[in-house]
């Protein structure tokens, strides 16, 4: 045979032409296995970097309630908790890129400065991209991923865990029960609307230059401010449903509960009825100094080594099994000063109770009168739409809004 005969035979022959069905299938299970291995690696690096975002953001929202509302600065504890967190949690193994330029402090729709943003890169830029695995071999070596997250530290309208004892929100000392000037306010002054009889403010004659109270979410709030009263030591004494007064407690019972045996158990242990702001408590007309005593000393024995620290007017040496949140930092419901003067004054039997906010409250000690020694300190809460906004309240809801 000659050779043109052979070259002729050989290109009307099909002997190997399956090697071309092999070749393109390679080819095709190749870009299959891109596709399954190198997109879901992209997938899955992109939601671990928006969990280190989310992280980053709520970590520095955290921070800036229990640790500095003021301080945003680099070193200051918000970006450095937020910088912390972000880096904690990894991408694909891999540690992300986030600087102190990275995380910043918005306005949310309302113009309060309450937002903390925090951006995680792991891309070429910040020379920490993300390597593919089989699309390197198509010329993509690399992939850029980055996440941004916002969360939003704001006011709180609703609680729960709550201490089955109130006292009022803070107000504008104006004058005493007799119409002498006795500002400025502090927790042994008595909030007064009209002369007093007595004991009572059931005089019938509103005072000349009254105390001032306007609640959270109307303009001027008088309250309790957490930039400005944290560490403030206050001592509650047992209640004697006349005077309107920080420094006195009124014991209520929480909806379904009832006597001494509950009161003492809602101390010392987490009641999970949630309060809103607007609710009525039903006042409590037993003797509580017996429970109050036996309560808090249940509570203290939770945590017998949390100590108050003035230096950081924080808590310190707390069990790390409560993760910082010692479970002696309680929540008092505080009630309307203006509804429980009026009240007074019109003749109305009992106390009337009508929440209007709620306090951070460390408990220090407790005495076998009743009187229970604490710090105010800062405390997260709930959001109730419902309610609708409180700005101003003590308590926030950190919450991611982006």
């Amino acid at each position: 045979m000659t050779r043109n005969n052979r070259l002729r035979n050989f290109a009307r022959g099909e002997e190997g032409f399956s090697l071309v069905f092999v070749a393109v299938g390679f080819l095709a299970f190749l870009s299959a296995s891109m596709l399954a291995i190198d997109l879901g690696m992209l997938m899955t690096s992109r939601n671990q970097a928006q969990n280190s975002a989310d992280a980053s953001a709520l970590a520095g929202a955290t921070a800036l309630v229990y640790d500095s509302w003021t301080d945003r600065s680099a070193s200051g504890p918000a970006v450095q908790n937020a910088l912390a967190a972000a880096r904690v949690n990894q991408v694909i193994g891999g540690t992300v890129s986030i600087a102190p330029a990275d995380v910043k402090f918005l306005n949310d729709p309302f113009g309060r400065d309450d937002r903390v943003q925090s951006t995680v890169y792991r891309d070429a830029a910040h020379g920490n991209p993300m390597p593919t695995f089989i699309a390197r071999y198509f010329g993509t070596a690399t992939m850029n991923i980055s996440a941004t997250a916002t969360a939003e530290a704001s006011s709180a309208n609703a609680e729960s865990c709550l201490l089955p004892f109130t006292i009022p929100d803070k107000w504008i000392e104006k004058s005493d029960g007799k119409g002498v000037a006795d500002g400025p306010w502090d927790p042994s002054k008595t909030f007064d609307l009209y002369l007093t009889k007595g004991s009572n403010q059931n005089g019938g004659t509103p005072l000349a230059n009254p105390d001032v109270y306007v609640p959270p979410g109307k303009t001027g709030y008088t309250g309790y401010n957490p930039a400005t009263d944290i560490g403030m030591e206050i001592a509650l004494k047992n209640n004697n449903q006349n005077k309107v007064s920080p420094s006195i407690y009124n014991p209520y019972d929480p909806p379904g509960s009832t006597g001494g045996s509950d009161y003492r158990n809602n101390i010392a242990h987490c009641n999970t009825t949630v309060l809103k702001l607007g609710d009525w408590l039903v006042p409590e007309t037993g003797n509580m100094v017996g429970p109050t005593q036996q309560g808090v000393d249940d509570l203290i024995a939770e945590d017998p080594n949390a100590t108050w620290d003035t230096s950081c007017n924080c808590v310190k040496n707390s069990d790390p099994k409560y993760g910082g949140q010692s479970p002696r930092i309680g929540r008092v419901p505080l009630y309307d000063p203006t509804v429980y003067g009026q009240g007074q004054q019109s003749g109305k039997s009992g106390p009337q109770l009508q929440v209007t906010n709620f306090l951070g409250f460390f408990i220090e000690k407790v005495d076998g009168g009743g009187t229970v020694w604490g710090r105010i300190t800062p405390i997260g809460g709930l959001y109730d739409a419902s309610v609708g906004p409180a700005t101003g309240a003590f308590p926030v809801v950190i919450r991611l809004v982006k």
